[in-house]
């Protein structure tokens, strides 16, 4: 049995789909690719047991066979050819054969029955949109999610799919992101929680793609379909929290920055703030915006003015310049808005332009208490 493959079309197909093979794996099947031949289709297969990939990849043959490759020598081997046609023979011994233009490689395989069972989303219901707008809100939400296994709810994004709109909810208690589109809908309500790891893969793929993505779910699984490719996931069970609870509603204050400049000053502030609470202390008067940041400790210290368009009462607040500068880098508009009750409540950043009709970006800056120094 054999079939005929372009290798660098391979390569990239199984580099897409070997993004979810983890290192060390406690199961050694799980360090191979499940090859499973049907005439000229070869359905591609990768697992870590909680998310499984599955692509198919186009080949010229007329035989039918199941088998699991080894995923590491196969990559490596594909990446040192140039662009040619590769034979594989699949040969009785529990060998495949690899057939270039100059030589031959032989390689161990082992029985397809070993690899895990993939899952199928039973009595699912679905939402699609287009790739790179389901990757801009994985790119929005993403890096606000945290790390914490006591919590583990809280390490993933939070979809709610509605009649009115699709949100999509990250937050670590530290800080909090919601990113909404009000532009595309679900005929079939429902909400969950995607693990950090297939969004990942997602959202480098899916970057500028206008490729539909349908997403599939029931109240265990999710399967993102797009491209000739299925993302099979398990969600993170539990009740997630009421974000919408703490986003304040009444912000009079508010400041119009340029995001580059506020970031790169900050960037430079937070150098000179204290190591273990990275805070620094933030004053507006009238139109002026001053960042200051202290390391008692090591007597450094550090203030940058800069202009802004601000509407509200003078005031000063404290923020974590690590969080604040993780808001700014994920955001891509010229200008960012900044709006804000009193120096004890969150402050929202928002993008002041750039955004897509029926788009909106929601980031809650939790505020630090500051000393009357």
């Amino acid at each position: 049995m054999r079939f005929i493959v372009s290798s660098s079309y391979l390569l990239k197909k199984l580099q897409i789909i070997g993004g979810v093979i983890n290192t060390n794996n406690t199961m050694p099947i799980l360090e191979n690719f499940l090859f499973e031949l049907s005439g000229n289709k070869l359905v591609v297969s990768a697992s870590d047991l909680e998310t499984t990939i599955k692509g198919v990849i186009e080949v010229e043959s007329s035989d039918t066979v199941s088998i699991a490759v080894p995923y590491k020598i196969l990559i490596e081997t594909l990446k040192t050819f140039t662009e040619q046609a590769l034979t594989f023979i699949i040969n009785d011994n529990n060998t495949v054969d690899i057939v270039s233009n100059n030589g031959k490689y032989t390689l161990a395989y082992l029985d397809s029955a070993e690899f895990p069972t993939i899952v199928e989303i039973e009595n699912a219901n679905h939402v699609s949109l287009m790739g790179d707008i389901l990757a801009t809100a994985i790119q929005s939400t993403l890096f606000a999610t945290g790390n914490d296994d006591l919590r583990p709810i809280m390490n993933g994004v939070f979809f709610n799919l509605t009649e009115d709109a699709l949100i999509f909810a990250a937050t670590d208690a530290h800080k909090l992101v919601k990113y909404e589109r009000q532009d595309i809908k679900s005929e079939y309500p429902a909400s969950f929680v995607i693990p950090k790891k297939p969004l990942n893969l997602l959202k480098g793929i899916l970057a500028g793609s206008e490729s539909e993505v349908t997403i599939e779910y029931n109240e265990s699984n999710a399967k993102f379909s797009f491209d000739q490719l299925d993302y099979v996931c398990r969600l993170i069970d539990g009740n997630y929290p009421n974000y919408e609870a703490v986003i304040p509603k009444e912000n009079p204050n508010k400041l119009i920055v340029n995001r580059n400049l506020l970031m790169n000053s900050t960037k430079r502030i937070s150098n000179f703030a204290s190591k273990s609470t990275h805070q620094m202390r933030v004053k507006i008067v009238g139109n002026s915006l001053q960042i200051f940041a202290e390391d008692i400790e090591y007597n450094n210290r550090a203030n940058e003015t800069i202009p802004c368009n601000y509407e509200g009462d003078d005031m000063e607040i404290g923020f974590n310049s690590k969080f604040f500068i993780e808001m700014l880098s994920n955001l891509s508009s010229d200008e960012v808005l900044l709006e804000m009750s009193y120096s004890n409540r969150p402050g929202i950043l928002t993008p002041a332009d750039g955004l897509d009709e029926g788009e909106k970006v929601y980031m809650l800056v939790m505020p630090t208490m500051l000393s009357n120094s």
